[in-house]
Formats: C-alpha cells, sequence, structure tokens
C-alpha cells in the first residue's frame, strides 16, 4: 500500500508531498510532573508502635510478678513443711547415732581392752564440748 491510500490524499507522488503533521499537547497542557518524593502513609506511627510495645512490655512484668507471687508461696509452703518435719527427722537421726555410738564404744572396748589406763568413750582432744562426727556415720572400719 502506498502512502497515498494510507493518508487519504489522491496524487501524492512522494513522502516529501505529506503535509507536515506534528503531536502536540492536549487541550489545557499537560499535567504537572510530579518529582518530589511522596512517601505513602502506610501502617502505625511511630508513637502507636511505642504504646503497643510499651503495653506489651508491661503485661509481660505484671505476668512475671504474678508468677514470682506464685513460686513464692509455693518455696514458702516447702519450707513449712520442712520446718514442720524437722524434729521427728532429728529425732530419728539421734536415735541411729545413739545405736551407732553404742557399737562404736563396744568396738573401741575391744580394741583397747589390753591397754592400761584407757578409758572407752573419753575424748582425746579434751576440748570439753562434744561433738558429734562429722561424717554422719560412725565406721570404726574406717578409722
Amino acid at each position: 500500500m502506498t502512502e497515498a491510500v494510507i493518508r487519504k490524499k489522491p496524487g501524492m507522488a512522494s513522502v516529501k508531498d505529506m503535509p507536515i503533521l506534528q503531536d502536540g499537547p492536549p487541550p489545557g497542557g499537560f499535567p504537572p510532573v510530579r518529582y518530589a518524593r511522596r512517601i505513602p502513609n502506610k501502617g502505625p506511627s511511630a508513637m502507636a508502635i511505642f504504646l503497643a510495645a510499651f503495653g506489651v512490655f508491661s503485661y509481660g512484668m505484671y505476668q512475671v510478678g504474678q508468677g514470682n507471687k506464685i513460686r513464692r508461696a509455693l518455696k514458702e509452703e516447702k519450707y513449712a513443711a520442712r520446718r514442720a518435719i524437722l524434729p521427728l527427722l532429728q529425732a530419728e537421726e539421734d536415735e541411729r547415732f545413739v545405736k551407732e555410738w553404742k557399737k562404736y564404744l563396744e568396738y573401741e572396748a575391744e580394741i583397747m581392752k589390753d591397754v592400761p589406763g584407757w578409758k572407752v568413750g573419753e575424748n582425746v582432744y579434751n576440748s570439753g564440748r562434744w561433738m558429734p562426727p562429722a561424717t554422719g556415720e560412725l565406721r570404726p572400719d574406717v578409722w
């Protein structure tokens, strides 16, 4: 197809014969070009984020405080139970100690029967104070 058919202008022999058509602005002109940076305001503000974080932190600290109260009450209950049973445990330990001490004295008397002037059960340290053995067991075989 020739330019004459496309432009519907009969008799055009050359492109140079075509009328000059130039694009121009639309009626009323182009809209202004936005060159400034405009960031859309999406999401919560800084103050809203701060208040939300402060609220969550406050609630968490409240829960920690409540847990501490419960833990403190349980610990106090455990200590009260230990204080209540302590005399019974001490009595049992004293009874066990007396039995072991009697066994030890019998063993000492048997071993030291040939030593003149030996008194069974007498403290060799002469400190004047009675001290129970630190081991918790009276085991003559170790001594």
